[in-house]
């Protein structure tokens, strides 16, 4: 990965900071992108000093706020021309239903909007880039969605376990839509999902317990890695790779294209991006 840019989100713990130390390790110019400046510059530090690397660097966004979004793309421009990997870690769960400093449920805000925002600003420097990655953490709670797309912020009543599951399964729906679109570009969209981690993330009852069968956030972290720098994922497109980096099915929701299409239109309309793919 000697030369090439990465950039990983919600990277401040868990999960984001190993897999930007992972990337580090192998040579990627890695950009770290992260909410609190205090938390961001101890983790940048230790992904410096543990990837033996300098070629680290931060950005602070807050991901639930998109003009926080719109200039976090506008600070990476101002410092790169290239882009070869956008790991769109980033993720939150919440007992209560909270709104955004934009007026939208949180949990949606920031696991489906933020990734669909960032790619769609990033998508010029990605094609320029070519070949690319994209590659999105989903998880295998998406299987246990329901999918609502007539209530998205979950307006008419709130789970934190139900809106998490479904923000997964958007994911999902926003990663096979965007491989579709980006046939033929030399950018590739993938989803991941890295099993149960033990992360910062708080995991709601009844599923905390089972807290002791979570997996290392090394191993968690590797099949992110994987999807960024494997030579055998060259050119694989539209795919969900499991823990051991195996192509897997994901549910069967989540093929529904027509409903693939009606997220993106939304999706476009809450961010005020174009609906097209950008050039």
């Amino acid at each position: 990965m000697k030369g090439k840019v990465v950039m990983v989100t919600g990277a401040s713990a868990g999960m984001g900071r190993e897999v930007s130390l992972q990337l580090a390790r192998s040579g990627a110019t890695v950009v770290m992108v992260c909410r609190d400046a205090s938390r961001g510059g101890a983790a940048l530090s230790q992904v410096r000093s543990g990837g033996g690397s300098d070629a680290v660097e931060l950005l602070l966004a807050d991901l639930s706020s998109q003009q926080s979004i719109r200039a976090l793309a506008r600070d990476f421009a101002g410092k790169h021309d290239r882009l070869d990997v956008l790991v769109n870690n980033v993720g939150v769960t919440l007992p209560r239903r909270t709104e955004t400093v934009d007026g939208i449920e949180t949990v949606f805000a920031t696991n489906h909007l933020a990734p669909f925002l960032l790619t769609n600003l990033m998508l010029p420097v990605l094609k320029a880039s070519a070949p690319s990655r994209i590659v999105t953490v989903s998880s295998g709670v998406q299987a246990m969605a329901r999918l609502n797309l007539d209530d998205l912020q979950s307006k008419n009543g709130y789970d934190g376990i139900r809106v998490y599951n479904q923000t997964k399964l958007l994911n999902l729906l926003f990663t096979y839509e965007l491989a579709r679109r980006l046939k033929g570009t030399g950018v590739t969209s993938n989803a991941v999902e890295p099993g149960f981690v033990k992360t910062n993330m708080k995991v709601p009852f009844p599923f905390s317990l089972f807290s002791f069968m979570r997996r290392p956030v090394d191993k968690g972290a590797w099949i992110s890695v994987h999807a960024a720098t494997s030579p055998a994922l060259e050119g694989v497109s539209g795919v969900f790779l499991n823990n051991r980096g195996v192509e897997i099915r994901s549910s069967k929701a989540s093929y529904d294209e027509e409903a693939a299409r009606r997220l993106w239109q939304v999706s476009a309309e809450l961010t005020h991006v174009p609906a097209d793919i950008p050039a």
